[in-house]
């Protein structure tokens, strides 16, 4: 019986027996230009020039090139030491104008190629299925051009496909659908806006961007304020609330201006409409308004949702409170996220502070335990663990509580290894409750605790609980 290695030289000769074409020099051009990645480069670079899953598939697809790289190029090339193929049966006009010293099993370009499609593909079908006839073209060119055997790329593209696959191990894939929430039916449509006072934080999100101009183009009849130094969210909207003028509020900007206009629009009964403006909008995302446009259609519609609303110490919340190192986690996520993506951002963040942090002594509920890190979320998250990205309900009821225990066995080390593998939620020491209410009370004297980005005045007893429901602008109503 004829080996692998044979059936793969005679297919490699069969490919430099093709008769010469004007594609000959194409595909020599595609494969130069996919050398050191410079071409998924360029394409992660206009990927990235757009927000939302185009943005993360091309820190994903990068994410899992510069790793497949590593384990193709300098593990496995090194480990199986394959000659390059015989070039004679390749003419001339094929070949590159450069020899390649290097091994050939697997192909780098063929397993870079996969890497990179498969991560864009596993946060933007669209753009991952575009990208595929490239990548595949770069896997052949490869073979054509003499320098790789069938198998060398076959094995490169298995290569590639299972290291972008395993990366959701490490950071998740956010669901393409929102949240589940209640439907509700008592928001009025506001054509045009008309009785829709709308307070805007400038100082979120990227600086050249205005939301308030958008906010008037869409809903020309809206009255739309803007937050000063003086006067913040909770004065724009309470006293377009108190003075009857509002039907309706909303709020563009990041997610501690949502939960003050939040807390707002509970206490006068009125629905919010939430426009996404900040750096990250958790609650945005979640509750499933994307763009201005839609949060604009869905107040002409008078389309909406409700969902849950937590509170600490009577200050309703709509995402997270955290106590221990999860603020000073948070800050350097958010540092880092623009170089290396939130998810990974965290997975650093998380490392860095565990490594210096102090723990603190807490008592939940009557249990002492002295912990590192203490989240509680509204609603419960997903994936587990210390980088909770997403939630699949906004109605569920419930705080989702956890932490990471400071009183065992080189709880240190095993949280900072835990943050760097993504096994967090698999450690020693991690616990994890969902509950109605809790009361946390400080055992090593006043702490600050974080929520919805915002931070709160230090205190000795914290009291969470679900704080009833909100009623949010959505266009979808299931």
């Amino acid at each position: 019986m004829r080996s692998p290695r044979h059936w793969d030289s005679r297919l490699h000769a069969a490919v430099g027996a093709i008769p010469a074409s004007p594609a000959d020099r194409w595909l020599r051009r595609l494969s130069t230009a996919a050398d050191h990645s410079r071409l998924w480069f360029a394409v992660a670079a206009l990927l990235a020039a757009r927000k939302g899953p185009m943005r993360r598939g091309a820190v994903r697809g990068i994410g899992s090139l510069a790793v497949t790289s590593t384990v193709a190029n300098t593990v496995l090339k090194t480990f199986f030491a394959r000659r390059r193929p015989d070039l004679s049966s390749h003419g001339p006009h094929r070949l590159l104008r450069r020899t390649l010293s290097t091994h050939s099993f697997p192909s780098g370009h063929a397993a870079s190629a996969a890497a990179f499609a498969t991560g864009v593909a596993m946060e933007s079908p669209l753009a991952g299925t575009a990208l595929a006839p490239v990548a595949l073209g770069v896997g052949y060119s490869r073979v054509h051009v003499g320098v790789h055997y069938p198998g060398d790329v076959l094995a490169g593209f298995a290569v590639g496909t299972a290291v972008a696959a395993a990366s959701r191990r490490w950071w998740a894939v956010r669901p393409r659908t929102p949240a589940r929430v209640r439907p509700a039916s008592s928001a009025p449509a506001l054509a045009d806006g008309e009785g829709l006072v709308v307070a805007v934080n400038p100082r979120s999100g990227a600086e050249s961007y205005d939301p308030a101009a958008d906010i008037r183009q869409l809903l020309p009849g809206a009255e739309v304020l803007e937050l000063s130094e003086d006067r913040g969210v909770a004065d724009l909207l309470g006293d377009a609330a108190r003075s009857g003028r509002a039907r309706a509020l909303g709020v563009a900007g990041g997610d501690g201006s949502v939960a003050a206009a939040a807390a707002v629009a509970l206490e006068h009964g009125l629905p919010l409409a939430v426009i996404p403006a900040g750096t990250l909008n958790h609650f945005a995302r979640d509750v499933g308004v994307e763009t201005v446009e839609q949060a604009a259609e869905a107040v002409a519609r008078g389309a909406a949702v409700q969902v849950d609303v937590a509170s600490l110490n009577g200050t309703p919340f709509l995402n997270t409170a955290s106590i221990g190192s999860y603020p000073e986690m948070v800050r350097r996520r958010d540092a880092l996220s623009g170089r290396l993506g939130k998810w990974a951002a965290m997975t650093v963040a998380a490392a860095r502070t565990l490594r210096t942090g102090t723990p603190v002594a807490l008592d939940l509920d009557g249990r002492q335990v002295l912990v590192w890190i203490l989240f509680v979320g509204n609603c419960t998250y997903t994936p587990r663990g210390l980088a909770p990205a997403w939630r699949p309900r906004l109605e569920d009821g419930l705080l989702d509580v956890q932490y990471l225990r400071a009183d065992i066995a080189f709880s240190r080390t095993r949280a900072v290894l835990g943050s760097l593998l993504g096994v967090s939620d698999r450690v020693s020491g991690y616990a994890e409750t969902q509950v109605r209410s809790v009361h946390v009370r400080s055992l090593s004297g006043p702490q600050a605790v974080a929520y919805d980005g915002e931070m709160g005045d230090p205190a000795t007893d914290f009291e969470f609980t679900k704080g009833g429901s909100l009623t949010v602008y959505c266009s979808r109503t299931t």
